[in-house]
């Protein structure tokens, strides 16, 4: 393709993208296929020879994009937002155009040296203290599974990165504590960090979800009574079902007590503490060893883009540091290699899409974008406690409104209440009109409706609280 060719194809595709945003509330926002749909219409081999880009751009609006579930839809409230904007869409593509390997500075000083301010912004804007050092990891698994890695080095004084599990070095007997709300990442980080599933605590939750503490230490000292040494903490600031906070301070306090690396999960509801009336979900960040939240969550950043901070980074270069001849350069002393900060050695430029974002809205507009969907998740959820058919769950944290029908004039059994619940969120997502997602809390099908997606208006909403209501299932 010659470059004349090439930019009346970019011409095309940009108009596409811009009408596919100008008209994205005309798709419905969960796909409508049925599965084997998409594959029955692609062939089960490669084509031969080249094929023209008309036709390929075709079967893209005709097959691809009906298998599409939008994300990117003002009525998504499934699940966790995974935003975009038009500032950080602009930024891929210039990144794609880029084509940069960012994984030491010399193959891309603008990469390196622009994730290191960044990241910097970042910290000052949720109050992080100046002793935090940023990385941009994939996602907040990767970097959780770093925080574990770098634990497990640390208690055994980096005998396992040398000698692995062995009898003369780390027998294995480490032990790691989170919640039973956790989030799945954290079990099957374990088992890729060698602490094994039976070394994983499951901590006891309060009414609210949240971790207790007291539960914790009971824990930790079990451990050591039975020479199982206490290895890591991974507290969530914002669980996966319920968005419920951990009390971080205590949890720190103990972890200091008992010389354990705690790590604080903060994927989606880190972002709130931009907020000056919500740095208080903060409280004891200073006790911990590493933190991530993810910009591509609730900051308007494309997916893939997770800020990861630790509070001494040597403990992470040496966990994760390589120096064959081959990626030995003059400068090495003198600057970042991010290769050395996790577990990639290819990495993206990432730090681009963030810069465009925090560059185009300023802090003040992403505080208005944050409190906007705050105020419209509790607007949200005073609907549900005004109306006699339906229930909070769980009191309201940040953006997420956990609810379910159970209407105060029919007894219905909770066996009843959980079929009537499922049936409920099939049929608003089978409308197309919106989507939302369930969990069990407290053994309850309940309802998530999480609200953070770029474009969400208050209208949505109310198109969204409407069709509940309307619901031929509870009528």
């Amino acid at each position: 393709m010659d470059i004349q060719t090439f930019k009346d194809y970019g011409y095309r595709f940009v108009d596409w993208i811009a009408d596919f945003y100008d008209n994205i509330e005309s798709y419905p926002v969960l796909s409508q296929a049925e599965p084997g749909d998409i594959k029955k219409q692609l062939p089960g081999i490669p084509p031969e020879q080249g094929e023209d880009m008309d036709k390929i751009f075709d079967d893209f609006k005709k097959i691809i994009v009906p298998g599409i579930t939008h994300w990117q839809h003002p009525s998504w409230f499934a699940y966790f937002p995974a935003n975009s904007s038009i500032p950080s869409l602009l930024a891929e593509i210039l990144t794609a155009a880029l084509g940069a390997q960012c994984m030491v500075w010399q193959t891309s000083p603008a990469g390196t040296e622009l994730e290191e301010v960044v990241m910097e912004w970042l910290r000052r804007m949720l109050g992080l203290p100046e002793e935090f050092s940023g990385v941009i990891q994939d996602t907040a698994s990767t970097a959780t599974l770093c925080a574990m890695i770098c634990a497990r080095e640390k208690s055994t004084d980096f005998t396992v990165n040398s000698r692995g599990f062995t009898i003369e070095g780390a027998s294995g007997r480490l032990a790691l504590y989170t919640s039973t709300q956790a989030h799945s990442s954290i079990e099957k980080g374990a088992k890729i960090a060698g602490f094994g599933k039976e070394y994983v605590r499951l901590i006891p939750v309060d009414d609210e979800l949240r971790m207790i503490p007291d539960e914790l230490e009971k824990a930790i000292t079990k451990d050591k009574a039975d020479r199982i040494k206490p290895c890591c903490v991974v507290a969530a600031l914002g669980t996966t079902s319920s968005l419920a906070l951990d009390p971080l301070r205590p949890i720190g306090e103990i972890c200091r007590k008992y010389d354990v690396w705690f790590h604080i999960d903060a994927a989606m509801a880190g972002t709130a503490a931009i907020l000056p009336e919500k740095q208080h979900i903060l409280d004891g960040v200073e006790l911990a060893d590493s933190f991530v939240f993810n910009p591509h969550k609730w900051m308007f950043t494309n997916f893939d883009c997770s800020a990861y901070f630790c509070r001494d980074a040597r403990h992470l270069i040496r966990t994760f540091s390589i120096n064959p001849e081959y990626l030995k350069t003059d400068v090495d002393m003198k600057v970042k290699n991010f290769r050395d900060w996790g577990i990639q050695l290819g990495r993206r430029f990432r730090a681009l899409k963030l810069w465009f974002v925090i560059r185009s809205l300023g802090v003040e507009g992403l505080k208005e974008k944050v409190r906007q969907h705050i105020r419209m998740a509790e607007e949200f959820a005073g609907w549900i406690s005004e109306d006699p058919r339906f229930e909070l769950v769980v009191p309201v944290s940040l953006n997420l409104v956990c609810f379910r029908y159970n209407p105060k004039d029919k007894p219905y059994s909770e066996e009843e209440l959980n079929e009537k619940n499922k049936a409920l969120l099939d049929d608003l997502n089978h409308s197309g009109k919106l989507f939302l997602t369930h969990t069990k809390l407290k053994g309850k099908y309940t309802l998530r409706f999480c609200i953070g997606q770029t474009n969400t208006d208050r209208h949505h909403i109310e198109e969204a609280w409407r069709s509940i209501q309307s619901s031929k299932i509870i009528q």
